[in-house]
C-alpha cells in the first residue's frame, strides 16, 4: 500500500518533527515504518470490512432467490417415493392399522404425524387441520406427506425424505437404514 499525496506529505512531516527531536537515521527509519504499517492495517481493516459487506449482500441476494425458487420447489414430483413408501408401508391398503394400532392407512401414518402436521399448519397460519381418521384417506395421508416434506424437508433430498418418514425427523442413518433400501429398491 502506497501512501500517496497529502497523506505522504503529512507522515514526512511527523517523521521531520520526531527525527529532529531524536536525530537519528534508524528512528527515522523506523518512524516512517510505524506510520506506513497503521496506514496499512486501517486499510486492510476497510477492505475486509468492503469483502464482508460484498459477501452479505451475495447472501441476501441468495436467500431471497431460494425464497422465491422455494415455491418453484414444491413443484418437485414426489410421487415415485410416495409410491415406493406405501408399497413398502400399506402395499396399496388404505385402511391398513399396523400391530400396535397407531399407525394407520396407505403411508402408516401415526397420531404424532398428524399432531405435528396441525402445528405446522398452525405455524404457516392456515384453518386447515387434519384429524385422526385422515390418515385412512388417500388423498390426505398424501397431503400430509407432502406438508411434511417441505417443513421439515426443503431441498426435497429424497433420502431425507424415505429416512424421516421412517425414523422422525431427527431419524437415525443406522436405525433407518434397512427401511431406506426397501423404498429405493421398491423406486427402481
Amino acid at each position: 500500500m502506497r501512501i500517496s499525496g497529502a497523506g505522504r506529505v503529512a507522515v514526512l512531516r511527523k517523521v521531520r518533527t520526531f527525527v529532529r527531536d531524536n536525530n537519528s537515521m534508524a528512528t527515522e527509519c523506523l518512524a516512517v515504518r510505524r506510520l506506513c504499517l497503521q496506514k496499512d492495517s486501517i486499510m486492510k481493516r476497510l477492505e475486509k470490512m468492503a469483502c464482508l459487506a460484498c459477501i452479505m449482500l451475495m447472501l441476501a441476494a441468495m436467500t431471497a432467490t431460494a425464497r422465491a425458487n422455494g415455491k418453484q420447489r414444491s413443484k418437485f414430483d414426489w410421487s415415485p417415493v410416495i409410491n415406493a413408501i406405501i408399497a413398502v408401508e400399506s402395499e396399496g391398503n388404505a385402511t391398513a392399522v399396523d400391530r400396535s394400532g397407531k399407525s394407520c392407512g396407505i403411508l402408516q401414518i401415526t397420531p404424532i404425524l398428524v399432531r405435528e402436521c396441525n402445528r405446522i399448519l398452525k405455524i404457516r397460519k392456515s384453518d386447515k387441520r387434519y384429524a385422526m381418521n385422515d390418515r385412512f384417506s388417500v388423498s390426505k395421508s398424501k397431503e400430509m406427506f407432502l406438508l411434511y416434506q417441505s417443513f421439515y424437508n426443503p431441498r426435497n433430498d429424497v433420502e431425507q425424505a424415505i429416512r424421516s418418514w421412517n425414523g422422525g425427523k431427527n431419524y437415525s442413518r443406522k436405525a433407518t437404514q434397512r427401511y431406506f433400501e426397501k423404498v429405493m429398491k421398491k423406486m427402481k
